[in-house]
């Protein structure tokens, strides 16, 4: 019976250090390749992958094959001795020549697969992708249609309060969608700093340089969601800048155009390309806010701030300056309402009013001067703004 415990102790001990060294979670989505690609760009680059691996796994066998051997079979046990010499022209010569083929051999199907990588030529769609601190706007050129895309995990989950979702930080308010099955061109470009467009399944990344445009292409296989994020370190909320992809199938794409078409006559007449807005932010720019409603939605708005300008206004000095207290905020109205609106150059300020709405800019400024410590007394109006656009 002793013995038997002994065991069972043993065994518990073993499973606790094996449970340490080699935690399920670390297998969970443990892969031993690319993921399975969805266009024909991924499964290139997934083909060239597989056939410089075979290579190298090749050279491996032979390079240590031969080392091995010669280590085993010309031991000292043995009675061999190491010759002394100084060089071999012939073997210098072979072992030179032999990587050099192998490196161009390497080389042809990697500048075929490059050359296909940035044939943009012939494209049925052109979609521009602007970075933002910490989002993404997207306009489709031939169609006039531009929205920007947030991440939707909600602020619950990010700070432990709920349990996470399925897609935890892996999810947006507005998808980009594209069409199967069409070669799609992107012209990718940023507002502020240097961020990566990436999603895997369709094998691109590239970066979004500011004042510079990259281009690349997709060609999507079949209609599905697919998912990717930021892959360049472009500041605090770098980790909150997911890519969502809806894929539909071309009959399907084309009649989202169609039904995007009035909405995109609106957002011209107001200059409002995007909106966070929430009831009764939709009204129409020309009707009276009360002060209860704009500090109500200008707190809903400030939330894209936070992220700079903290929680409670405080800020994060000396890179993003706090609110609470601030010339801006307790100064002069009109230069509150340019920063916003237009940015500040050569800072981490970004301009707002293609982002915000007339009703978002008005109650976002009139909360700022009202909260977060400061009690100015100040109302502005989305007609304001309007008149100022």
């Amino acid at each position: 019976m002793s013995r038997m415990r002994y065991r069972m102790r043993n065994m518990r001990w073993l499973a606790a250090l094996a449970a340490v060294l080699f935690p399920v979670t670390v297998f969970a989505e443990w892969g031993l390749n690319l993921p399975p690609p969805s266009s024909s760009v991924a499964a290139r680059i997934l083909d060239l992958h597989n056939a410089i691996m075979l290579v190298c796994l090749v050279i491996f066998i032979v390079v240590f094959g031969v080392m091995f051997y010669s280590l085993y079979a010309h031991r000292k046990s043995r009675g061999h001795e190491a010759h002394q010499f100084s060089h071999n022209s012939k073997l210098e010569v072979v072992w030179t020549v032999i990587p050099f083929l192998i490196l161009v051999g390497m080389a042809i199907p990697s500048t075929a697969t490059l050359l296909y990588m940035e044939d943009t030529t012939e494209s049925e769609l052109t979609v521009k992708i602007t970075g933002y601190q910490w989002k993404w706007h997207y306009e489709y050129l031939e169609h006039d249609i531009g929205f920007f895309s947030n991440l939707s995990t909600p602020r619950a989950q990010i700070e432990n309060r709920e349990p996470k979702g399925e897609h935890y930080l892996l999810e947006v308010d507005n998808a980009v969608i594209l069409p199967a099955n069409r070669k799609i061109r992107f012209l990718l470009t940023s507002n502020d700093v240097i961020h990566a467009w990436w999603i895997p399944k369709f094998g691109v990344k590239k970066d979004a340089i500011p004042g510079y445009i990259n281009e690349f292409w997709t060609n999507v296989d079949s209609p599905g969601t697919y998912r990717g994020q930021c892959a360049e370190l472009c500041g605090k909320d770098h980790g909150f800048m997911p890519i969502v992809a809806e894929v539909l199938s071309p009959e399907e794409f084309d009649a989202w155009v169609e039904s995007q078409q009035p909405k995109q006559v609106a957002a011209v007449m107001t200059d409002a390309v995007a909106s966070t807005a929430e009831e009764p932010a939709a009204a129409d720019s020309n009707r009276e806010w009360s002060m209860d409603e704009l500090m109500e939605h200008g707190k809903t708005v400030y939330f894209q701030c936070v992220a700079c300008h903290g929680v409670e206004g405080q800020g994060v000095p000396p890179t993003f300056p706090p609110l609470t207290g601030s010339e801006i905020t307790t100064g002069p109205l009109d230069a509150h309402i340019d920063i916003v609106m237009n940015g500040k150059p050569n800072t981490t300020m970004a301009p707002f009013k293609l982002q915000l709405s007339d009703a978002d800019i008005a109650a976002v400024i009139t909360y700022e001067r009202n909260a977060l410590g400061n009690s100015v007394g100040d109302l502005v109006q989305p007609s304001e703004i309007a008149a100022r656009r």
